[in-house]
């Protein structure tokens, strides 16, 4: 209540003042009736302003009765003057156009979009209070690229981790994932992932979102759990003439020479009076490909049997000295197929001058089908390797050995929807309904949002078969492979029945969201600009997830061996990570979607929850937040914002114990309940001092935090006796804190370019890790905690122009490039024997980051080359040094061109990923690889269309 009599009390004070002022509002667009967001709107004579927001529309608060000269300044065009007449206790509407005939440039339009999409961005970010960059959808456009993230990886500091050579994770200033929030018009999306609060990036489609907004230092009213940076995504709004805009495109994957298949559009407009707009896009994408995959997992211990037993009747295992080998080493083929669909509807209405309500959705779905056959070889336990079983040169070089193989066929059943695959069936949707309003002097806008991701797995099958025999072993830890002795030992037809499982897997998170913030003018500097802002949000969220797995015998022995049953043979002779690797013959796809699971004549079922059960949950994370901020003008070139923002959070979360006894088998399961809360005070202060109208210099320290994982919070208890190995989840972790510190210049060029510097430094305290201990028992167990601190300090540069003070057609290049310099340190990480590493990065802090760009614009045609790397990274911390795991280096090579067959019709052709990246893990040591995997290049075309009517 203190805060309701408050919020009366300013108010009260706000509209006393009010009697013989009025206010100004409207939209700026170009002569396409697109909004221009991100331009600065003046009075003068009043040192009074404004900034035009994403949806072009800007409003001048507690304006004096009379006759003003508003003045409109965008970056690249001359000054716009126009007259308005304020009355007092009304809203003067005074919408402003600008057009080509404004422009300071030699404009080059490729398609007749009017103002671009670089001057849009570059207007918004140059007049932001905070520290951001800002890429908008058109400015996408000119990269190939078909999802958000691909697109988002273009922005400084950012490097996205990929799968299946899309990218997914995003990676803000090398942190990692879960340190950075997403959001979708200033709502967090949830996350349809069942171990993180990852976003999948790939989920969305690049061109479904007007523009993309990377705060890297957040301000009070912004969620605090950003504490590497907060992404916002911005879905397009209606426009404000008549707009329809078409795609259509195919394209090949040359690692499989299948298809791919494209299509959008979107159509918008506003009534004729100007209040009811509306806009309605839609998209698909169907990609038909996969990837090839090898994977090591490294040792530097050997042991065998004697032969020899102890006076208690036990084996005597010698160990032997030997250099790193690979004990577990798997061939992988990937066959692939992600359909895309996306749609939104947006409408909104003005109900009158001082007054818009607004509703807006979007609706995402992922089909991906995946067949997966893996050969998988592990050498045998000490207890079955005999003294004549294994060979050790003279180096130390374990080169012979026995192992297990096994023979795996991943896929799903045969109906309409799996097609004999796995099927993934990912969706995230958002509806929210919003408005904004002005009551005297006072901007109020709310929001209220439900949101929902989710990913639903049925039917997914594994068919094993599994053989032993002797192998040599390559020793070349870049390539690693084994090859079988006695090729006749490893005939797939002899290949014996393992294991026959069915799962089905459905993770769920829904996110309610409520926010409402007030705006009213406060200065507390004479005629200077000033604002006082402050709000409440709430976020109410369930996360779940609920997995079976159950396991079939044959009861009649027509699956004894793998010889028996209907087989393909994946081997490809230009298998990308070497022809040497053959992956050989599995059961097929049809075979296995066609098993009648259900037949108990056929199949006997026997449900199997330690394969499922601790990672079952269910949390309620509940966040209640306030803040308040003043902005103030302190002179022409300089202002503050200054504010807290207190958020508390509740957490109600449901797992299970799971219990093996010493021979292996479940002795017992229980549910496990907790509940933890927290309270953040998060503080912050940014500067901006305007050294000339095109040189800005800004200052921020900030507050951030991010909450643990949801399955590291879970109560979750796996004992295994036989093992003797203990996996523990945490309820009590506390949330990763930060204080940051950020300094940038920027200065932007009238010809429409950045040049921009910046140092940053983060202070980060209790970092979630996995520890690795040992209990007196002896038992190894796991266990995430907080660790002690960490520290983070990095350097960003960006330069983009185009280069229009070069002579004839060499004035049509432009240059786009951004480099991030990153170092990171961390305390309290222990090893498995419980000494203190001190030998560690923060996890998932690429050291270098680079973003670059050169391309041709001229009046028919463009073309761009874009490169992107980004270093290697210690991903996972092992229980040793030798055992970490890093993300090695990458590097993307792509190209695109564009053509203007018409005003409205362009040709695009994109050809990605020309270097043939792999994603690439390693342990302990760069050239030692666990994992490389290829997706090979990708070429898209098509024809995109746009047509533009402007109201008169």
């Amino acid at each position: 209540m203190k805060y309701f009599y408050t919020l009366l009390l300013l108010l009260t004070i706000s509209f006393s003042g009010y009697s013989q002022s009025g206010n100004i509002q409207g939209t700026l667009t170009d002569e396409n009736g697109i909004s221009i967001p991100g331009a600065t709107i003046l009075i003068e004579t009043l040192n009074k302003g404004a900034i035009s927001n994403f949806n072009g529309k800007y409003t001048l608060v507690d304006v004096p009765e009379g006759n003003y000269t508003v003045l409109v300044k965008y970056l690249g065009y001359s000054d716009v003057s126009k007259p308005v007449q304020v009355t007092a206790n009304t809203t003067t509407t005074l919408n402003i156009n600008l057009n080509s005939e404004n422009t300071e440039l030699e404009t080059v339009v490729l398609t007749g979009y009017g103002i671009g999409s670089q001057a849009r961005a570059l207007n918004a970010q140059k007049n932001k209070q905070n520290i951001t960059n800002i890429v908008s959808t058109d400015q996408i456009g000119k990269f190939p690229d078909a999802n958000v993230g691909d697109a988002v990886k273009r922005i400084p500091g950012i490097t996205m981790q990929v799968d299946q050579g899309e990218a997914r994770n995003i990676i803000v200033r090398g942190l990692s994932p879960q340190l950075n929030s997403v959001t979708l018009n200033g709502s967090r999306i949830p996350s349809a992932e069942g171990d993180n609060r990852n976003i999948q990036m790939d989920l969305i489609p690049s061109d479904m979102i007007q523009t993309i907004e990377v705060n890297k230092a957040v301000t009070p009213d912004m969620d605090a759990d950003a504490l590497g940076g907060s992404v916002n995504l911005i879905t397009r709004t209606s426009p404000q003439g008549f707009r329809l805009s078409a795609t259509a495109g195919s394209g090949l994957n040359f690692i499989t020479d299948k298809r791919i298949l494209n299509g959008s559009f979107l159509v918008g407009d506003r009534s004729n009076d100007g209040k009811f707009g509306w806009m309605v896009s839609a998209s698909i994408n169907d990609n038909d490909f996969g990837s090839d995959n090898v994977e090591a997992e490294w040792t530097d211990e050997f042991e065998y049997n004697t032969g020899v037993q102890d006076i208690e009747g036990d084996d005597i295992l010698e160990e032997v000295d030997v250099n790193p080998y690979a004990n577990v080493f798997e061939i992988r083929e990937y066959l692939v197929q992600r359909v895309r669909r996306s749609f939104s509807a947006n409408f909104d209405y003005e109900l009158d001058k001082n007054n818009t309500v607004y509703f807006k959705s979007i609706y995402n779905w992922r089909d991906d089908r995946e067949n997966r056959f893996r050969l998988e070889h592990e050498i045998l336990d000490g207890e079955d390797i005999g003294l004549g079983d294994f060979n050790v040169d003279s180096n130390g070089n374990l080169t012979m050995f026995p192992v297990e193989a096994k023979r795996q066929s991943k896929g799903g059943i045969d109906n309409n929807r799996n097609k004999n695959r796995r099927l993934e069936d990912q969706r995230m949707f958002n509806f929210s309904l919003g408005g904004d309003h002005l009551l005297g002097n006072v901007e109020f806008d709310w929001m209220a949002s439900f949101a929902k991701a989710s990913e639903e797995r049925l039917n997914e099958r594994y068919l094993e078969y599994e053989s032993e025999y002797m192998v040599n072993f390559n020793n070349n830890q870049d390539k690693p492979n084994y090859s079988p002795v006695n090729a006749a030992n490893s005939d797939f037809s002899i290949f014996t029945f393992n294991e026959l499982s069915e799962e089905n897997q459905y993770t769920e998170e829904e996110d309610f969201n409520f926010f409402v913030n007030a705006k009213l003018p406060v200065s507390i500097v004479e005629d200077r600009d000033g604002f006082l802002k402050f709000g409440v949000k709430t976020r109410l969220k369930n996360k779940n997830r609920d997995n079976d797995f159950t396991e079939y015998s044959d009861a009649t022995g027509m699956l004894d061996e793998l010889g028996m049953i209907p087989t393909k043979n994946y081997s490809d002779s230009d298998f990308l990570a070497g022809s040497q690797y053959q992956i050989g013959t599995f059961a097929s796809e049809e075979f296995l979607g066609g098993l009648n699971l259900n037949n108990t004549n056929l199949f006997e079922s026997e449900d199997l929850p330690e394969e499922y059960i601790t990672a079952n949950y269910d949390v309620n994370e509940n966040v209640y937040a306030g803040y308040v901020m003043l902005n103030q003008d302190f002179s022409d070139k300089f202002s503050v914002l200054a504010g807290v923002r207190l958020e508390h959070t509740s957490i109600d979360s449901e797992g299970n114990e799971l219990t093996f006894n010493e021979d292996g088998d479940v002795d017992g399961i229980q549910k496990l309940t907790d509940k933890n809360s927290y309270t953040n005070l998060l503080p912050g202060v940014h500067l901006k001092y305007n050294v000339t109208d095109n040189t800005v210099l800004r200052f921020a320290w900030t507050n951030t935090l991010a909450r643990p994982n949801y399955v590291d919070l879970v109560p979750y208890q796996e004992i295994n006796n036989e093992d003797e190995e203990i996996f523990l989840g945490n309820s009590e972790l506390d949330p990763t804190t930060s204080m940051n510190f950020d300094i940038m210049a920027e200065h932007y060029f009238k010809s429409v370019g950045i040049i921009s510097g910046g140092l940053f430094y983060k202070d980060i305290q209790d970092f979630v890790y996995v520890r690795q201990t040992e209990n007196e028992n002896g038992y190894e167990v796991y266990q995430p905690l907080n660790g002690d601190g960490a520290s983070v300090f990095g350097a960003e540069f960006s330069f983009q122009r185009r280069l229009d003070f070069l002579p004839g057609f060499a004035k049509n290049f432009n240059i786009y490039l951004n480099y991030t310099y990153l170092t990171s340190n961390t305390d309290g990480i222990y090893n498995e024997d419980g000494e203190e590493r001190t030998d560690l990065d923060l996890p998932q802090t690429a050291p270098n980051m680079f973003n670059g760009s050169l391309s041709y614009d001229a009046k028919k045609f463009s073309l761009r080359l874009s490169a992107n790397f980004s270093d290697d990274y210690i991903d996972e911390i092992g229980g040793n040094a030798f055992e970490d795991r890093y993300y090695d280096e990458q590097f993307f090579l792509d190209f695109n061109a564009n053509v203007a067959l018409s005003k409205n019709l362009t040709l695009y052709a994109n050809l990605n990923n020309i270097t043939n990246q792999p994603l690439r893990y390693y342990q302990g040591v760069k050239g030692r690889t666990m994992q490389m995997e290829y997706y090979e290049k990708r070429l898209t075309f098509g024809l995109k269309y746009d047509l533009f009517k402007s109201k008169k």
